[in-house]
């Protein structure tokens, strides 16, 4: 019965190499039948076949080196911390989701249409394409007004990934930009997808640098004087604060008395900083104005109004 092993251990390769065969032969029948139903011989259709794949490891090749480009584009301008985005690494992301987008569809386009010129003369197919595409154009005017302003979103650098915008009646984050639409993320996580050209006007918070508008109102009776004394020195001390100092772009300002309110004396301060980083600041100073104010005892009112009561002589007074 020993003589019976070797025979056994070369079963597997002998079930893939039956395997193997039977593709090869159920293969031949396909390109056969495949022959006779074009009328081909089985030399063209082996050139057409190679042609083919060539087309389309063409397209492989060309859509990884897009991939590659956007990663070397975003890598160029990474600087290492990702607690912020400086404007470059906006304009990187930025510059290589549009690359990756329209490289994906330039490289997809042409695998198709040189797909098709292997079988068929593509050239009235593409002469009837441009009279159909005018058609559409025409009946697709908002599509083509949204790519139109896309391109020039895009060209005068209006605004990047990353950086938080007004538009359409909606604020957020923009996470990604194409020439047909942006996307924004609001404070609530909601994602906003806007037509580029629904963006007539667009406003953007973190260009260049930002701004914290503070505005506290104090009590008619405090001090005047003596309270923006303490603004001033809180304001300095919050300005000399080194763990603070990266997010300021100097000290902040306290500019006055802004206005004499129905229930306080407001008073205004403002904190200019790095792009983006103004909302948190204004919560800081207003958290270390807050206690400075509780420890000098000056009041932050309750909204309040003053009733005059007058008395009409000779009218009986209700008990």
């Amino acid at each position: 019965p020993f003589p019976v092993l070797p025979y056994l251990s070369h079963m597997p390769s002998l079930l893939v190499l039956q395997a193997a065969t039977d593709l090869l032969a159920d293969s031949t029948g396909v390109v056969d039948t495949i022959t006779r139903a074009f009328d081909l011989s089985s030399g063209v259709l082996l050139g057409l076949t190679i042609r083919f794949v060539f087309i389309w490891v063409v397209v492989w090749i060309a859509n990884r080196i897009v991939r590659l480009v956007a990663r070397r584009i975003v890598k160029s301008v990474d600087d290492g911390n990702e607690d912020r985005l400086t404007s470059a690494e906006k304009r990187g992301q930025t510059a290589a989701q549009l690359i990756q987008s329209v490289g994906q569809v330039a490289t997809f386009t042409f695998g198709v249409l040189a797909t098709l010129n292997l079988m068929i003369d593509i050239g009235p197919i593409l002469a009837g394409a441009g009279i159909l595409g005018l058609a559409i154009s025409f009946g697709a005017q908002s599509l083509v007004k949204d790519i139109i302003s896309g391109f020039f979103i895009l060209l005068e650098d209006q605004f990047v990934v990353g950086d938080v915008i007004e538009a359409a009646g909606r604020t957020g984050t923009v996470e990604r930009m194409t020439l047909r639409m942006v996307t924004l993320r609001d404070l609530r996580g909601i994602v906003h997808m806007i037509p580029n050209g629904q963006l007539d006007t667009v406003s953007n918070l973190t260009r260049s640098w930002s701004r914290a508008v503070v505005d506290i109102g104090v009590s008619y009776g405090a001090d005047l004087d003596a309270t923006l004394a303490i603004f001033k020195d809180e304001a300095k001390q919050f300005g000399e604060e080194k763990s603070w100092q990266d997010r300021l772009m100097g000290p902040p300002e306290v500019v006055g008395v802004d206005e004499l309110a129905d229930s306080a004396v407001v008073i205004r301060t403002m904190v200019r900083t790095e792009p983006g980083r103004q909302w948190e600041c204004a919560r800081e100073y207003r958290r270390r104005i807050k206690n400075r104010l509780d420890l000098e005892g000056i009041e932050i009112p309750f909204p309040q109004r003053t009733v005059h009561i007058r008395q009409v002589a000779g009218a009986e007074v209700p008990e």
